[in-house]
């Protein structure tokens, strides 16, 4: 059935367009607390090797200006923050409150101070100048808003000629087998895990129907390029669990 115009999907849920960022932010509110520690259990400290992986694709260099967008607890800002130095700027940017507070505490806590800045920022309307940003890196955030062909556009408009998107997302696995295996673990055993460890198994099970209600690997190709990236590809990561996704602003 054909959606309304005004609904979209919150997990499985079809929801109003003007609920989900709340529902939404409900979601991240409950989960922020333990973020990281439930990262490295769901996915066995793996997402640190797909985020090293994004680092290393990100083409930064020092005195250059980056936006950490989603960014969540600081994991990519605290790596590019070295890398751009002191002559260069980092912007974690996340829409919830709650993340982007876990975030500045844990990077303040590493002595990360005096180039990065944070912003609270919803990902459809950013608030920043056009050709603003060397590069921009959304880290399994994307899957998360509304409008993401807005999202898209937005994110182009403050790129520089010249800079690049990295989009770091839950994709389709490429293996049938190993399809089956992870539909087991996200729907069985990730929100148990939710429960048992964040006493929060319903955030968990939308985090779980959200990746799989998330474009696969060629359609969130088409969209980057409908939205005016050019020289689009990506990399599937673990089988294609994750896969990266890069386009540039030309």
């Amino acid at each position: 059935m054909k959606k309304h115009d005004d609904s979209t999907h919150f997990g499985f849920k079809t929801v109003a367009k003007d609920e989900k960022a709340n529902m939404v932010a409900g979601v991240f509110h409950s989960v922020a607390g333990k973020y990281d520690l439930m990262n490295d259990v769901m996915s066995f400290g793996i997402h640190r090797l797909w985020k090293r992986f994004t680092i290393d694709c990100s083409g930064v260099r020092r005195g250059q200006k980056v936006l950490d967008l989603a960014g969540g607890t600081g994991d990519l800002a605290a790596k590019f923050s070295r890398m751009v130095g002191p002559t260069g700027e980092v912007v974690l940017a996340d829409i919830n409150d709650s993340m982007l507070k876990v975030g500045r505490d844990k990077l303040r806590d590493m002595g990360i101070v005096g180039n990065v800045k944070y912003v609270q920022a919803d990902a459809e309307k950013l608030p920043f100048p056009d050709d603003t940003f060397d590069c921009i890196t959304i880290a399994f955030g994307l899957r998360n808003v509304t409008d993401k062909d807005a999202a898209l556009r937005s994110m182009l408009r403050v790129l520089k000629p010249g800079g690049r998107l990295l989009v770091l997302e839950f994709s389709k696995p490429v293996l049938e087998p190993l399809s089956k295996a992870y539909d087991m673990y996200s729907f069985h055993i990730m929100p148990r895990m939710g429960e048992w460890i964040a006493n929060d198994k319903d955030s968990y099970q939308y985090l779980a129907e959200s990746i799989r209600m998330h474009p696969d690997q060629d359609t969130l190709k088409d969209m980057m390029e409908e939205a005016g990236f050019g020289s689009v590809e990506y990399h599937n990561l673990t089988g294609g669990i994750v896969a990266l996704h890069r386009g540039y602003k030309f």
